[in-house]
């Protein structure tokens, strides 16, 4: 296997990296109350990158404090002059793409190309898009049923001081999701990204400063989940949580925002069916299939790993997903030629590899890799194998379990409503993907599974316009488009009596 050397590193990046990296509050980045640090590494060659300051309560506490005292500040602003902001945001996003595309791929592996030119540039769209949304909201005017002499009105207010939870898979890209339309909203927050990938959103709010956002309207809090992550969720002053990752912590999050009764937005794992269909053009779906299955490292909480093809193509599909993912290239994501990069830790790899093990040992037979990463120029990285099976059966670990890594699983059906059965048969209801021909079929059975996106002829399509989110326990909550602004506004009614 040939190596190609890495990409050299921007100097605004290694100066970046070179730096001290405190918590970010109040304008301000300053140590952990203890002093902690903890280390963040480069996936890609286990190699460490910086070190970050380790939240505490304490630091919670004085982030949130800076946040409710940022709020009336925020708000005080004329709305124009908020929108600028936040389309400035995006202006600069775009302007340093190569960055923010060169750091993300350090901190999460991904290939700069995708960094770079897919993630950075929506984060960017979705400022922008939010920024038109500042100006817009507005309450009503009612006339009361009774015909009472009363003047009555809605006002929409920001709910207040946000958290936000985000996870490692697209760390500058949910920074976006979440910190959009929290400030279009006219709220503050208080982010705290994963400690596996906290140096874009560092940067990021280091960006909102240099172009002008007051102190305090965004504070970093970085650390680990029982460090910063919990006492952020269960802080009395936080009036919502705003959480993207597994569900195991969104159900703790669950109990522990119960204190203060705070609103919760939650979008948690998937394990998303992909139905091929017989009358499908096979080619688009073969693609189609192998970008949601694999795209990311495969780590996406759509990946739409569980792919079911009707038994006439079953072969044919399988022989032509098994020759993409064969076809795959691992290394570092800064090198030139990469396809997939490694995942994000040293745990997750291991995670995965573990679930590659349990299908082998249940049966399932690996038409594509199946075993571990020994190419020794990739042993110092947190590489997974690309693993295709077919011969899955839906009591299997891997048919079960949220793998999130590059694993994808090919069973067969006879008829549309068992498609459909073994599309819903999962606890999870965040996505799906239905390749046909036959428009009668696409909707009847989108309109038969049980999820919050399906994606027919196509997969992975986002839109910053376009709500996404889940059903069942894949969450609640909407991301994107008018419908995320709903859970950072609340609505106060004003009664003026007119007699």
């Amino acid at each position: 296997m040939t190596v190609i050397a890495p990409t050299p590193l921007l100097p605004e990046v290694a100066a970046f990296l070179s730096k001290e990296h405190g918590l970010l509050i109040d304008g301000r980045s300053v140590p952990a109350s203890d002093g902690g640090t903890f280390p963040v590494h480069n996936p890609a060659t286990g190699e460490l990158l910086a070190h970050v300051a380790a939240g505490t309560a304490s630091d919670v506490d004085d982030a949130v404090a800076a946040a409710r005292a940022a709020l009336p500040v925020w708000n005080a602003m004329a709305p124009a002059a908020r929108a600028d902001l936040l389309w400035r945001l995006g202006d600069e996003l775009e302007r340093r793409a190569d960055e923010f595309g060169q750091l993300e791929t350090l901190d999460n592996g991904k290939p700069t190309g995708e960094a770079g030119g897919l993630d950075v540039p929506l984060c960017a769209q979705l400022f922008k898009y939010y920024a038109g949304w500042v100006t817009k909201i507005e309450g009503d005017t009612m006339a009361p049923s009774s015909g009472m002499a009363m003047h009555v009105y809605t006002r929409r207010e920001p709910v207040g001081v946000v958290g936000a939870i985000i996870p490692w898979n697209f760390p500058l890209l949910m920074c976006g999701y979440k910190l959009g339309p929290a400030l279009a909203a006219g709220c503050t927050m208080v982010l705290k990204p994963a400690e596996q990938t906290p140096l874009s959103a560092l940067r990021l709010v280091e960006l909102m400063h240099e172009i002008g956002f007051p102190a305090g309207v965004v504070n970093v809090v970085t650390g680990d989940g029982p460090g910063a992550g919990a006492p952020l969720s269960a802080h009395m002053d936080v009036d919502k949580i705003t959480f993207t990752g597994e569900n195991a912590t969104g159900q703790k999050i669950l109990e522990a925002s119960k204190g203060n009764m705070k609103r919760l937005s939650l979008e948690l794992g998937g394990k998303s069916p992909s139905l091929v269909f017989a009358d499908a053009d096979l080619d688009a779906a073969v693609e189609g299939t192998f970008g949601a299955v694999y795209f990311n490292q495969g780590q996406c909480c759509i990946a739409g790993a569980r792919v079911f093809v009707q038994r006439d193509v079953y072969d044919r599909f399988v022989e032509g997903l098994a020759g993409k993912v064969a076809s795959i290239r691992l290394g570092n994501g800064l090198a030139e030629g990469t396809t997939m990069g490694p995942v994000v830790s040293a745990e997750q790899r291991d995670r995965v590899n573990s679930l590659i093990a349990s299908g082998v040992a249940q049966g399932a037979v690996p038409v594509v890799g199946g075993g571990t990463v020994q190419a020794p120029e990739l042993a110092d990285g947190y590489y997974v194998q690309p693993t295709l099976f077919t011969d899955v059966t839906t009591d299997m670990e891997i048919m079960r379990k949220e793998i999130f890594g590059p694993v994808g699983m090919v069973g067969v059906f006879d008829t549309e409503e068992e498609a459909v059965a073994l599309a819903n048969d999962t606890q999870f209801g965040l996505a799906s993907g239905v390749w046909t021909t036959d428009v009668k079929r696409a909707h009847r059975v989108a309109a038969q599974i049980h999820a919050g996106v399906v994606w027919i002829n196509t997969y992975g399509m986002f839109d910053v316009a376009i709500p996404y989110g889940g059903f069942k326990a894949s969450g609640y909550g909407k991301e994107l488009g008018r419908e995320a602004l709903e859970p950072y506004l609340q609505t106060k009614t004003v009664w003026v009596d007119l007699g």
